[in-house]
């Protein structure tokens, strides 16, 4: 019996801590906290010196009801991750009133930055001498419009939700292939390592997410201490700001490389013929897109043999 319950702890800590690493961070400064309102770290005697009165049995349970409980905290925000990063990309609920109007307004503010943004774009490009500041203002304009959506596109009331738009739609640009439309074909024929680097990207952005979840609810322990207040507020700042916008970048990177990369396989996996130039692509991928989304009866174009080579 001692072998079973060492192996079954071994996993047990394992898959545990993967899940609530977060969690016990987060109630361990809530610990912190509650010793600061009550005297200060002398207030954690008491508890400890009755713990260590204990047998083994009562400690070993109140351990695992710890860890449970940080667990069982853990999932929770897990569950809030995805409503959460929702609403950091600006998915507003249209009630009450204010909240669409205040919607609107950001998106048409964000989107007239981004055309003023284009117009001294192509008076830099098009003057003709360029200065080293020139240059670098080109340079930062660039950067910024690859940020964002097309301006033809709707805009997200926030940063984080342009910067996830414009990945979206830069397949669209590129290829004539709808992103959110294509998706769930194209992630079936990506190899696993590629599978492997979005799922990481993806985890990524969602522990930043969650990170600014644990950071506003550590505010709930101001009561005991003033100092919970500023510091779950600025590790929720922090990730909002900083984190999310990062790796919501590198994850929206990755996901148009893999466009980039395997759209091909996607062709051939569902026997449609392949491209010969960039202006043919966007057309067959528009009506590529069309046929995963509604099918079609249409004798065009003619499937390709499953043994055909690219090109042929």
């Amino acid at each position: 019996m001692t072998a079973v319950w060492s192996s079954i702890n071994s996993k047990l800590v394992d898959k545990l801590a993967a899940v609530s690493g977060s969690a016990l961070v987060f109630w361990l400064g809530g610990l912190l906290a509650w010793s600061l309102g009550n005297g200060g770290l002398q207030a954690l005697s008491r508890p400890a010196g009755w713990l260590s009165k204990q047998g083994g049995v009562t400690q070993a349970a109140l351990l695992l009801v710890v860890v449970a409980g940080a667990s069982a905290s853990g999932l929770v925000v897990a569950r809030l991750t995805t409503p959460a990063l929702h609403l950091l990309e600006g998915y507003w609920p249209s009630r009450p009133r204010w909240i669409a109007s205040r919607s609107r307004y950001l998106s048409s503010r964000l989107k007239k930055q981004a055309m003023d943004d284009f117009d001294r774009w192509q008076k830099l490009k098009a003057a003709p001498e360029h200065t080293d500041d020139d240059l670098g203002e080109t340079y930062r304009l660039e950067l910024a419009m690859h940020r964002r959506p097309s301006l033809s596109r709707p805009y997200q009331p926030t940063r984080i939700g342009n910067l996830l738009r414009a990945a979206e739609g830069r397949p669209g640009i590129k290829y004539g292939l709808d992103a959110v439309t294509v998706w769930p074909q194209l992630w079936l024929v990506l190899p696993a390592e590629v599978k492997q680097e979005l799922s990481a990207a993806r985890t990524a952005l969602d522990s930043s997410v969650g990170a600014a979840i644990w950071g506003i609810f550590f505010c709930a322990f101001t009561p005991w201490t003033i100092l919970a207040l500023p510091a779950g507020l600025i590790v929720a700042a922090a990730a909002i700001l900083a984190w999310v916008p990062a790796r919501a970048e590198v994850f929206g990177g990755l996901v148009e490389a893999a466009f980039d990369l395997y759209r091909v396989a996607l062709y051939q996996q569902l026997r449609w013929p392949l491209p010969d130039n960039p202006a043919d692509e966007i057309t067959a991928g528009e009506r590529l897109t069309e046929y995963l989304w509604r099918g079609s009866i249409l004798q065009t174009p003619s499937f390709t043999r499953p043994d055909a080579k690219p090109g042929s």
